[in-house]
C-alpha cells in the first residue's frame, strides 16, 4: 500500500509536510521520502525505513527541505519521490499506484525514446514510469489523462510544481485524496486523520478521476470528476486509521457498524467480546452493543518494541513478528466464552497461532468473528497484502481441498446463502481449531459503509470486477 501527504503554504512548510507525511506511517513500511521546492530548486531526500520510524531518518534533516509547497510519500514499494525535468518544466511526484501492464508501458516509453534511471531496486521504478508518460502529454492534464487511459490498475497521484501541486485521484477512485485547509494555506492527503493536530479542516473529498491544483490562496478543478466510483472497502475494514474519513464515512464508526451487525443476529453464548488488536476493536465495540454482552481486553498489543509485523522481509518472521507483539492477559480468558473480532482471514496462519494461544491460557470456548466476507479473489487494483498469489489465500487452499481445483465454482462459495459456502467456512474453522466461525455478509459491507453497492470495490469478496 501507500500513502501521501502535500502541504501548499504562506509559510515554510516543512513541520506540517513532516508530521503530515509521518501520520500516513500504517500505511506502508520500505521507502519514505519527502521533496519541497524553492526558487525552483528541489530538495528532496528518500530513506529505507524498513527498519526505523520515518521521523527518526528525516527528523535531523528537516532543515534542508527549504521552502513553502512540498510532498511526500510513505511507501510499501519503490523509491519516491521522483523529480523530472522535462517539456512540462521541472516537476516532483509521489504515487500510490498498482500498474498491472508495467512492462508493456515501460516499452511503449522507449520505444518513444524515453529512458528509465531510477534503477536501483533492479527494475523499472513505477512512479517514474507514471512521470514519463505524464510527459508524453502536451501539458499536465493532457498527460495525466494518458495515465488514467493506459494503466491497468490504479493510480492516484500528487505533482509538485513551482507554484502548486496537481492532485490526481485514480480514474475510478479506488484510494482517495482529501484536500484540507487552515488560514496559513492547505494540504492534501490520502488520509484525513493527518490533519487533526496541524490544525488543517477537510475542504474538499476529490472525486475519481478529478484533478485540481493546489496552491498556498485556493484549489481550482482542472478535470471534472468521473460519475462513475469504485472505491476500495478495504479502506474502512483495515487499511484506513479508526479517526480518518472517506468520502465523508468515518472509518470507526463504520467498523463499529460491522460488528454491531454481527452481534445482532448472533445466537452463540459467549461471556464477552475482545479484538484482535488493532483494526478488530472498532468492530468488537460494536458487537458489544449488538449481542449486548461486555468488551474487554482478552488480548492486547506489546507496541515499545514490537510495532511492527510486516517490517521483516520473510513471511515466517513477518508472523513470529505479529505473534509476539500480541500478548493474551490471561487472568481475563480463563474459563471464559469468548468472542474475538478481527478485520480478515488472508493465510490464517496466523490467526490460528492466535487461537492456540488463547486456549493454552484457559480460555473454554473462543468464537471468532470477521469483519468482511472471506477473501475469494486476489486485489487487481492495490497493493493489498503480503499475499502474491490467490493460492496463499486460506478460501482458495479449501477450496481446492473441497473440489480439486481452486478456481472451480468459485460463485457458490463465494454467496453465503450456498451449501458450498458454509462447507468452507466449516473447512476454515476446523484448521483455525474455534469453536464457532462466522463473517459478515457482502450486503452489511455496503450497508455499514453507507454506499451503494456499485460505488465500492468489493472484487476481492465477489470478483466483480469493472473500469480497469
Amino acid at each position: 500500500m501507500g500513502g501521501f501527504f502535500g502541504v501548499a503554504s504562506t509559510e515554510p512548510c516543512n513541520p506540517d509536510l513532516f508530521y503530515g507525511i509521518d501520520y500516513h506511517s500504517h500505511l506502508g513500511t520500505k521507502r519514505g521520502g519527502m521533496v519541497t521546492i524553492e526558487n525552483n530548486v528541489f530538495h528532496r531526500s528518500i530513506h529505507n525505513i524498513e527498519n526505523s520510524y520515518f521521523r527518526t531518518k528525516f527528523g535531523d534533516d528537516l532543515g534542508k527541505f527549504k521552502g513553502n509547497i512540498g510532498i511526500g510519500v510513505i511507501s510499501d514499494t519503490d523509491a519516491q519521490p521522483i523529480v523530472v525535468n522535462s517539456h512540462l518544466g521541472r516537476f516532483g511526484i509521489v504515487t500510490v499506484a498498482k500498474i498491472n501492464n508495467l512492462a508493456e508501458l515501460e516499452a511503449d516509453c522507449l520505444s518513444k525514446n524515453q529512458q528509465f534511471t531510477e534503477l536501483s531496486s533492479g527494475h523499472t521504478n513505477p512512479t517514474e514510469l507514471i512521470a514519463l508518460m505524464i510527459t508524453q502529454g502536451k501539458d499536465f492534464v493532457e498527460g495525466i489523462q494518458n495515465v488514467y487511459k493506459k494503466v491497468k490498475g490504479s493510480c492516484s497521484m500528487l505533482i509538485l510544481t513551482d507554484d502548486g501541486i496537481i492532485a490526481a485521484r485514480d480514474y475510478w477512485g479506488r484510494t482517495p485524496i482529501v484536500i484540507g485547509k487552515k488560514s496559513t494555506g492547505y494540504a492534501l492527503a490520502f488520509d484525513s486523520h493527518s490533519f487533526a493536530n496541524l490544525d488543517f479542516e477537510i475542504d474538499k473529498f476529490v472525486g475519481p478521476g478529478e484533478i485540481v491544483k493546489v496552491t498556498p490562496t485556493g484549489h481550482t478543478q482542472l478535470l471534472a470528476p468521473n460519475e462513475k466510483m469504485q472505491i476500495c472497502s478495504f479502506l474502512w475494514i483495515y487499511y484506513g486509521y479508526p479517526s480518518a474519513e472517506y468520502e465523508n464515512i468515518n472509518v470507526e464508526n463504520t467498523r463499529y457498524q460491522y460488528g454491531y451487525a454481527l452481534g445482532k443476529d448472533d445466537d452463540i453464548e459467549a461471556d464477552f467480546v475482545s479484538a484482535i488488536p488493532d483494526s478488530g476493536i472498532g468492530m468488537a465495540l460494536g458487537y458489544a452493543m449488538g449481542k449486548q454482552i461486555p468488551y474487554r481486553r482478552g488480548i492486547l498489543k506489546y507496541t515499545p518494541t514490537w510495532s511492527r509485523s510486516f517490517m521483516p522481509v520473510s513471511q515466517d518472521m513477518r508472523e513470529h513478528v505479529a505473534r509476539m507483539k500480541l500478548l493474551p492477559n490471561k487472568k481475563v480468558l480463563e474459563g471464559k466464552r469468548i468472542v474475538f473480532c478481527d478485520d480478515s482471514i488472508v493465510r490464517g496462519t496466523q490467526l490460528r497461532d492466535n487461537v492456540r494461544k488463547l486456549y493454552e491460557y484457559g480460555a473454554k470456548e473462543v468464537h471468532i468473528r470477521i469483519s468482511c466476507p472471506p477473501l475469494v479473489y486476489g486485489c487487481n487494483y492495490l497493493n493489498f497484502s503480503a499475499s502474491k498469489t490467490e493460492m496463499e489465500l486460506i478460501t482458495r487452499r479449501v477450496i481446492e481441498e473441497l473440489e480439486g481445483s481452486s478456481t472451480k465454482n468459485l460463485h457458490l462459495y463465494r454467496d453465503d446463502t450456498t451449501k458450498e459456502y458454509a462447507n468452507m467456512v466449516e473447512v476454515i474453522r476446523k484448521h483455525l481449531g474455534v469453536d464457532t466461525l462466522k463473517f459478515s455478509k457482502l450486503s452489511t459491507i455496503a450497508d455499514s459503509i453507507g454506499l451503494p453497492k456499485d460505488r465500492i470495490c468489493t472484487h476481492c469478496f465477489d470478483g466483480s470486477s469493472w473500469g480497469e
